[in-house]
């Protein structure tokens, strides 16, 4: 395995949008008119426990915000976990306790349930992925189709899950996709492959250029390069520039087959990610064809959240 994306964990950065939220999901469900049912059957003094429970087999994601997602709410909340992220559970488990006062409880449920469910079903999602390649070279990337704000949130559930993170924005990484090789083989009168491997060297030439200049070594400059081609002939040129890693679009398992032994006796340092419809039902086919990663929009687009509830006692 050579360079990689950062992986995200959890750690303050992810706490301070759990905070920003929870916040907003509170003015959205708890106008100023507040919670006229809660408030009209028990009275503020009653305080109670409720147990989080999972009504499917799930990974656990996204627990570690609970906390700060109660405290949005009430200081007055308290949660106690019974699990830990990332772990693999059945149908029953129980995830945790709720205690403090009851209206607060009731008022807290919803927005919770909601965010919870849809880590959770991240991390499933992706366990499923990761299962279904096991014992190949292959390692399951997530993408960045994901809801906006809640990015780095669901990139953890993927690593929850077992998978890895691919860039995190458009600064973390040189991404070269299609619509720059395409920009560039119009602007300049060249063929696409020939734009590809022009493109990979002018990225390699910038940086080394800033490495230079600022005198810093080149670990500490030079950012991980891909780049994206969708034919043979586009990898076949270029792999002689050495990038990081070649992302191979949309390419069928026969195509990727070849593309690995292109890559064995051209650049064997180079990684391979297939990308573009991958599903569960075709990843091991993928996997099988000895690429190094693949990357899924599946794992953070369109997930269906996992059931969980809330029982009293």
């Amino acid at each position: 395995m050579g360079r990689d994306f950062r992986q995200i964990t959890w750690g303050s950065e992810l706490g301070k949008i759990v905070r920003d939220l929870a916040t907003s999901a509170k003015v959205e469900d708890l106008p100023p008119g507040g919670d006229v049912t809660s408030v009209a059957l028990i009275s503020p003094q009653a305080e109670g426990t409720a147990r989080m429970v999972l009504r499917e087999e799930a990974v656990a994601s996204g627990l570690e915000a609970a906390p700060i997602w109660l405290a949005a709410y009430s200081e007055q909340l308290r949660w106690r976990a019974a699990v830990r992220d990332a772990e693999k559970l059945p149908a029953g488990s129980a995830l945790g306790e709720l205690s403090g006062p009851v209206v607060h409880i009731l008022q807290a449920e919803r927005t919770l349930l909601n965010f919870l469910s849809h880590l959770f079903g991240i991390a499933t999602m992706t366990a499923r992925f990761v299962a279904a390649v096991a014992g190949t070279s292959a390692r399951i990337y997530d993408t960045r189709k994901t809801t906006p704000g809640w990015r780095l949130l669901e990139k953890y559930a993927v690593r929850c899950g077992g998978g890895y993170n691919h860039r995190l924005n458009l600064s973390d990484a040189v991404l070269i996709k299609d619509n720059h090789i395409a920009w560039l083989a119009e602007s300049l009168g060249l063929s696409p492959s020939a734009a590809a491997k022009e493109a990979v060297a002018r990225v390699k030439a910038r940086y080394a250029a800033q490495t230079s200049a600022e005198a810093r070594p080149p670990s500490q400059a030079l950012p991980l390069i891909e780049v994206e081609v969708d034919t043979l002939e586009q990898l076949q040129a270029v792999l002689p520039e050495r990038p990081d890693i070649v992302l191979l679009d949309n390419m069928t398992p026969e195509e990727l087959a070849r593309a690995v032994r292109f890559r064995d006796a051209a650049a064997p340092g180079v990684e391979l990610e297939a990308s573009g419809g991958v599903r569960l039902a075709n990843v091991r086919s993928i996997a099988e064809t000895g690429v190094d990663r693949i990357s899924v929009g599946a794992l953070t687009q369109g997930v269906p959240a996992v059931d969980i509830g809330l029982d009293w006692g």
